[in-house]
Parts: structure tokens; sequence; C-alpha cells
């Protein structure tokens, strides 16, 4: 059993300063533990010592927890207490669900996956960046099946052009040595979780990282040659520990990402056009026919690529039309969808 006085072990798990103030005086007694997966009827969890058994309280839905979400347990019966404030929080909103999909919590590195092939998408990777960048993760492309390529520099430049300062690494999923260039996001009581699409290399890269083998291995597919796709071979979200100390998240192949109320991730992704906005002569500029636009001047420079402005502009409509709105009398708001 883990307590709060043991902060060496529950640092190890990725414990820290943003949780342990949260946990107050009369809760000292209490048994902290870490959500390791989430299924429709129980969850599990983990503490120094292992695996543990989580108790739920009647009525209560696992749809509410995540992956890596931190919990308070009660001694001896191991009974949730609560959940702690999450630090980051990833999810993404389902076609026609007006609530958002929980993928993983308090992920410090989000690894976006994508393979050196027709799975290469400038568009969904700004979608995964979108969702990192709201979520509060750091970002970061991994690029694999760099060996079915003449030249994989081609795509990493591509990606680097994607977000300011956005590292972009290429790996071999099924070396050992694989490891090696993603060290300074997996240390000692780090968490990342990896994201893509399906076939990319996802649940091998975790097997690599985390020294899975045989039978504790997760399952991997093939890919269709024509178009690079594959199935889904992980189901469920996972905790797994990394070799030199990190944590893992692995999470179903995700086919579409909507983007909805992530008005802050498309502003980050796109900082050069945030930035030149407020030079703009109109505050309410669409950066299409007005004069005096800064955006506009800086595509004629040649300084912003058109597509970049094209696919801000795309993005920005899909928030706008997808985010759900409050409406009705003050005290008393409904949530309802904007029409098309």
């Amino acid at each position: 059993m883990t307590a709060l006085n043991d902060t060496a072990s529950l640092a190890r798990l990725g414990f820290n300063a943003f949780f342990a103030k949260q946990v107050t005086a009369d809760e000292a007694d209490l048994l902290v533990r870490r959500i390791s997966s989430v299924h429709r009827d129980r969850l599990e969890a983990i503490d120094s010592t292992g695996a543990v058994e989580i108790e739920l309280p009647p009525n209560s839905n696992t749809a509410d927890f995540a992956v890596g979400d931190w919990v308070l347990a009660a001694p001896y019966t191991g009974l949730l207490v609560r959940r702690l404030d999450r630090q980051t929080v990833l999810q993404r909103r389902t076609e026609g669900a007006f609530g958002q999909q929980l993928a993983a919590a308090n992920v410090d590195t989000l690894f976006i996956v994508t393979s050196c092939n027709a799975d290469f998408n400038a568009a969904r990777l700004e979608r995964y960046l979108v969702m990192a960048n709201e979520a509060g993760t750091r970002p970061v492309i991994v690029l694999t099946k760099a060996d079915t390529v003449d030249n994989a520099s081609v795509y990493a430049d591509e990606a680097k052009g994607l977000q300011r300062d956005l590292p972009v690494v290429i790996v071999n999923a099924r070396s050992p040595e694989a490891i090696d260039p993603l060290m300074p996001w997996c240390g000692p009581g780090q968490t990342v979780a990896l994201v893509g699409s399906s076939g990319v290399g996802k649940s091998t890269l975790v097997n690599t990282l985390a020294g899975h083998n045989g039978e504790t291995a997760q399952k991997t597919g093939a890919i269709r040659e024509h178009d690079a796709k594959g199935r889904h071979t992980t189901t469920a979200r996972s905790l797994h520990a990394i070799a030199s100390g990190g944590w893992v998240i692995d999470t179903p192949g995700i086919r579409t990402l909507y983007v909805s109320d992530i008005t802050d991730g498309i502003d980050t992704l796109f900082a050069e056009i945030t930035e030149l906005a407020p030079h703009c002569k109109f505050r309410d500029c669409s950066h299409s026919h007005e004069k005096g636009c800064a955006v506009q001047a800086a595509i004629k420079e040649g300084t912003l690529d058109a597509e970049r402005l094209e696919r801000w502009r795309q993005l920005q409509a899909e928030n706008r039309d997808r985010t759900p709105v409050y409406s009705g009398p003050k005290g008393n708001k409904t949530l309802r969808k904007k029409k098309y």
C-alpha cells in the first residue's frame, strides 16, 4: 500500500507537487493510486508495489476516469474515495456526441506516431497537435517505417514545419535502440502517450519501450499496401512501465479526429497567424479579402504559406461549428449543438 508519506515511491509513478497539494490533512491516511486501465465495469490501478485493487462506490461510472488518473482510496478496503484534479487531459469529441471522450490523463508528452508512407498526412497531424496543445502536453512527432522510403528526411522536414519548435524523431519501432532518441521524454516519473492511425507501429513501439515480448506484448497488425491503413489492434488504453523509469500509455487507433472547443490549441498550432492577426487593420479580419490584412501581406511577401492559412481556416470553421453552446435563461442553461 502506498500512502502519501511515501513520496519517493510516488514520484517514480509520476506523482508531483501539483497532486500532493490537493490532498488535505484529513486525507493523509488514504492510499494514493494511479489508474492503469479503464474497463466498462471496473478500474485497474497501480502503486509502488505493483497492481492493486480499486473498489468502485455504488453508481460509479468508469467513463469518468482516464488511464493516468490519480485517485485516493480507503485503506484495507481499497474503496475509491475521490479522483485528484488532472494536470493535463487528452480528450476528443466523437461524431454526434456532446461530451468529450477521455483518452488519457496526466500525460507529460504526447508521441504523435505516423509512418513514412501514405499514412503521412499534414492536415491530420495538425489535428493531433491541436489535441496536444489544448491538453497542455508536449507534442513530439515520431516517424516510423523509415526503412520503406529512400529519404525519410523529406517527411521529417515537412513535419517540423507544422508547428514552431516541434521535435521530430525518426525511429525503427522494432529495434531495441528505438528508445534512444525518445529518452529525453521517457525519464523516471515521466508519462508519455501514443496516438496515431492504426497500422503505424504504435503497439510495436509500446512493446519496445516497455520491453514486452511474447504473452505480455501488445498485439500488432499488418497494414494494407495500397493505402497504408491498418486494423485496430489496441482496443483499450493501458499504462505500461518503461525500463528507463517512465510510463507509456497506448491508445486505440483514431481514424477520424474532430476538432471542437479547442481554440487555444489552434492558436498555438498556427502561432505565426495568431501573432500576425493583431496587426490587421480590422479587428474581426477574416484574413481573406480585407484591406490592411497583415496575414495576406505575409503570404504575398512569401513569409507565410497560403496552404497553412487555408488549413487554419478549415480548422477554425470546424471548431466553430462543432463546439456545443449553452442556451436558455440565465441560471437554467442547456447544452445544444450549433446548427450548420
